[in-house]
């Protein structure tokens, strides 16, 4: 839909995922760790180990590309009903981020349950400007991450946001990231971030696409099970998932999140199926997440 303006589905929507790719693909903890990866790599194994990491990287990619969330079929439809979200209230924003994240707490430990894996919800941290974090320093232009360090969602209410608010947008960015807590707390990551380590740098340029474009789709997954309920229509999706298909690569600098096209399809498998079965990245031919 033509009304909703594209100022807003960059600003309320690509800063979450420049923070994604900034914040959770280098830190797991504290910002000083991020070196312990590079310095591993600096040390020559004895043949035996090294052999004993490669049959252990092969077993966590196997939770990656055939996790039991696969398995659960659609995601439960919990009634998710966050309201309004009216212009220059702060905190009528705080309300709506809340109840999203309780929705999505919702949804996604009854699949879990499904899928018989233990599930915890994460953190929800609403600020007013920008803080340091147990994954470091907030990054430029962000206005929200999920940080793996300490399982929480930063979100940001920025004036702009007050001003001009998205509902759909902040929706799909809160489900975004919550996509990367259900791969951290699912064991996706117990794959990801050793096999990341190791990577050389087209690698790991692919690995990350893979987590990104699993993250987007688990966060369609969860917007399809919203349809009809009054807080977007399906053009408006239509045109939201057509906006990333034009625009959604040019804010960064290298291929981390796949081309737009490729975003907009993973977007659109997943809202379709309803299902998380269908955002298996891992497990496609990397042509499909370029």
């Amino acid at each position: 839909m033509n009304h909703i303006p594209l100022s807003r589905l960059a600003g309320a929507g690509l800063a979450f995922l420049v923070a994604a790719a900034s914040q959770v693909f280098v830190l797991t903890g504290p910002a000083t760790a991020s070196a312990a990866p590079v310095q591993a790599q600096q040390i020559a194994l004895p043949s035996v180990q090294a052999a004993g990491a490669a049959q252990s990287l092969a077993a966590d990619k196997r939770l990656a590309t055939a996790n039991r969330i696969y398995k659960t079929g659609r995601l439960a439809n919990v009634n998710c009903s966050p309201g309004s979200l009216p212009s220059g209230s702060t905190n009528a924003y705080r309300r709506f981020l809340t109840r999203v994240t309780d929705c999505l707490n919702r949804a996604w430990s009854a699949q879990f349950r499904k899928a018989r894996m233990p599930f915890s919800k994460p953190r929800l941290r609403i600020v007013t400007s920008k803080v340091n974090t147990a994954c470091g320093r907030w990054s430029v232009g962000a206005q929200g991450f999920y940080c793996s360090g300490d399982r929480t969602m930063y979100m940001l209410i920025s004036k702009t946001e007050l001003r001009r608010p998205f509902p759909l947008g902040i929706t799909r960015l809160m489900a975004h990231e919550y996509g990367h807590h259900v791969q951290q707390i699912s064991r996706i990551w117990a794959y990801y971030w050793p096999a990341a380590s190791r990577a050389s740098r087209a690698q790991k340029l692919q690995l990350s696409r893979n987590s990104e474009l699993q993250a987007e789709c688990f966060s369609a997954v969860f917007m399809s099970t919203m349809r009809g309920g009054g807080l977007f229509t399906e053009a408006d999706w239509d045109y939201t998932v057509d906006w990333f298909r034009k625009n959604g690569a040019k804010a960064w600098p290298q291929n981390d999140h796949g081309r737009g096209p490729t975003q907009a399809a993973w977007m659109t498998r997943g809202y379709n199926s309803g299902a998380p079965g269908s955002c298996n990245t891992w497990a496609v031919s990397t042509r499909y997440t370029t």
